[in-house]
């Protein structure tokens, strides 16, 4: 979640580095044909590695942006352009943004160093959502720079003056929005410890390769780390809530979903009778259900379990793709939204349950778990619950209620009896830039990329000096075309100097492939806006130093201790 990216690799059109034509998108970015497949890893602190984009949605469930593009409602250009590719349960985000209902957006930046180019995607993507209504958090995460970079206290201060200007400076409103650091922001402390129970050190060794040698400070930031993405909902009131990241932070997300859903009170999930089913029992026999239920009189009397397990046995399950990974069961309380059920598996388990049933009605319902309540919290969900109900140790099942009446019900039950109620955080997910010289952006190669500190004029040069796509001379750059796919500089217009002007981006990309635009006028081109860039910016982060002193943050801290390391 923190967007300390020191290195990072990747390009304008994703994937890897292969020769496989791309094509233009509508607004100007690239959408390219998968590349030869390289290892994924994604290490938050170390060197992002993506090969292909495209295995990310394979290996760990994140979805494609373009499934969900439609539904928001004048979209941000590095969504229109494919820069965004990827979310984890951005709909609820878009359907809040467009029925003008409560939603946030929240990401951090671990001040290990200046901020960069690379930085204000996420900058800008927190700004966007500001400007769409939604309430905007920006935080400061010294307490991991401190206990996994080893990062002097001094250092911090240094570095976080830098990010928050640079923050406002691009438009971040202070007065409408909250920024943070995560150690002054007890609340944040407070929730970490509470979520630290739900935490143990086998998950964390599997999820971030933690061992015996990883400090406990730096443990410590993770469940911090959660803490801060949903902190927003401590704000008012539960709500959906974007994580805007490059793919390298994701685990902090997936910990953060299932830490969310292990703080709930209760657990509500779709039953059928009085067994138990798991995610994949239970869509087998729903198909039982609705078989069986089409062809009678009276559903809830007519169709028992044992005529269902008859069904179920010569049924043959539809296989189950990544694709269906969130979708599987609908079931986003569960925790378990990112497993992709093994209906074939499932069967036989189901068949073994439903004949167990006999003659018990098979009647749809919705099941409350009693997952963490306190008994007068359990009480007051029974008295909640309208019409036909029953009341079991642990559980209760509704007869009259939506899956969804039923969420907002154990939600207003929890937050009632001091529970927090949180929704499962959502993301998206932006490509990583590629550095000027090739290859990964690295803060430890200057010329690879451009810090928003730089003076106009080294920023100007570095782009004159930039690697491109271009063919080794202008007689076969006019006759080829340049590869834009592969070209740093173009990624400059697409991720940042063409801003919202998708005309821009869409000229300089047709014209480059199309062997009319060659790779000197074209830098030039683009080193003039970069220079703009950086002196517009940094005039305006001149203007915004009067603004932070007069915020309640602490840039002066008082703190002692040598860090840790990872």
């Amino acid at each position: 979640m923190d967007e300390d990216t020191p290195e990072e690799t990747g390009s304008a059109a994703g994937g890897a580095r292969d020769e496989t034509p791309g094509s233009p998108r509508a607004d100007g970015g690239t959408e390219r044909a998968d590349g030869p497949t390289e290892d994924v890893a994604l290490d938050p602190w170390g060197s992002a590695s993506v090969g292909d984009y495209a295995d990310l949605f394979e290996e760990f469930g994140i979805e494609a942006f373009d499934d969900v593009a439609d539904d928001v409602v004048d979209p941000h250009y590095l969504m229109r352009r494919g820069v965004i590719f990827g979310h984890r349960e951005y709909d609820a985000v878009a359907e809040a943004m467009a029925n003008d209902e409560p939603f946030a957006a929240l990401s951090g930046f671990m001040p290990t160093g200046d901020p960069h180019i690379g930085h204000k995607l996420v900058f800008d993507e927190i700004i966007w959502h500001q400007e769409q209504g939604g309430d905007a958090f920006g935080l400061i995460a010294d307490l991991e720079a401190h206990s996994a970079r080893g990062m002097s206290w001094d250092e911090i201060d240094e570095h976080a003056r830098n990010y928050l200007l640079s923050l406002l400076a691009l438009g971040f409103d202070a007065e409408d929005g909250e920024l943070y650091r995560q150690s002054d922001n007890r609340e944040v402390q407070d929730l970490g410890f509470e979520l630290g129970s739900k935490a143990n050190f086998s998950e964390f060794e599997a999820i971030y390769g933690f061992d015996g040698e990883t400090n406990i400070s730096h443990m410590q930031s993770v469940v911090t780390q959660t803490a801060d993405i949903l902190y927003p909902q401590l704000v008012d009131e539960p709500k959906p809530t974007v994580i805007p990241v490059g793919p390298d932070q994701d685990p902090h997300v997936r910990l953060t979903r299932d830490l969310a859903t292990r703080m709930r009170y209760f657990k509500v999930t779709e039953a059928f009778a009085s067994f138990e089913l798991d995610d994949a029992e239970r869509q087998l026999v729903r198909a039982a259900y609705d078989a069986l239920a089409a062809d009678v009189d009276d559903a809830e009397t007519d169709v028992r379990c044992e005529g269902a397990a008859a069904w179920l046995a010569d049924y043959e399950p539809p296989e189950v793709g990544a694709a269906d990974r969130d979708a599987a069961d609908g079931d986003a309380a569960d925790g378990d939204a990112d497993d992709v059920p093994d209906l074939a598996a499932a069967k036989s388990t189901a068949l073994d349950k439903l004949r167990a049933g006999g003659k018990e009605p098979l009647r749809p319902r919705v099941r409350f778990f009693d997952r963490n309540a306190t008994d007068e919290a359990f009480e007051a969900l029974i008295e909640a619950v309208e019409g036909d109900k029953r009341v079991f140790e642990g559980h209760v099942d509704a007869f009259d209620l939506t899956r969804g009446e039923a969420e907002s019900l154990a939600r207003e039950v929890e937050i009632d009896h001091d529970g927090f109620g949180f929704r499962q955080p959502s993301s998206i997910y932006h490509r990583f830039m590629t550095g000027l010289t090739g290859g990964k952006m690295s803060s430890s190669i200057p010329a690879s990329h451009i810090s928003l500190l730089d003076d106009p004029e080294d920023g100007y040069e570095k782009v004159k000096a930039a690697t491109t796509g271009g063919r080794d001379t202008a007689e076969k750059q006019r006759e080829l075309g340049g590869e834009a796919d592969e070209c740093p500089v173009y990624e400059l217009y697409a991720y940042l100097l063409a801003g919202d002007d998708d005309e821009l981006t869409k000229t300089v990309y047709s014209e480059c492939v199309n062997g009319e635009r060659l790779c000197g006028g074209c830098k030039e081109q683009a080193a003039e806006l970069m220079r703009e860039f950086l002196e517009d910016h940094q005039e305006k982060r001149e203007e915004a130093e009067e603004l932070l002193d007069d915020l309640d943050i602490d840039l002066d801290s008082d703190r002692r201790g040598t860090g840790g390391e990872h």
